[in-house]
């Protein structure tokens, strides 16, 4: 894979197909790695747009997780023992709405006997 190199570099210039698609130079395609189907996110800055292929944007998210966590002292073991409150929190969070609601006012079902 290509290094991570953060400086701005312009590439080449491309055409909107057709069907709304653009096309990735193939040296650039192989050097990123990416394949047929590779998912992007689409960012707008400004007045220009931003491809970040996920993969990457996924791997970065990863990184600077696992840095925070390092930088706070904070192991594996702690993450996981915190999942369940973590869960019953999300689910109250979601679904207490939902639950709350379905008990005030009960769904009716109408069965039919044939």
């Amino acid at each position: 894979m290509a290094t991570q190199d953060i400086t701005l570099q312009y590439l080449t210039t491309t055409k909107i197909g057709e069907k709304g698609q653009l096309t990735i130079p193939k040296e650039f395609r192989q050097d990123l790695e990416l394949g047929a189907g590779a998912p992007f996110a689409v960012l707008r800055l400004g007045n220009g747009l931003i491809l970040l292929p996920e993969q990457r944007r996924f791997e970065d998210l990863c990184n600077q997780i696992s840095e925070t966590l390092v930088a706070a002292g904070i192991g594996s073991e702690a993450i996981l023992a915190a999942l369940p409150e973590a869960r019953q929190r999300v689910f109250a969070r979601r679904y207490s709405k939902k639950l709350n609601s379905d008990k005030a006012s009960p769904r009716k079902t109408h069965l039919s006997r044939g």
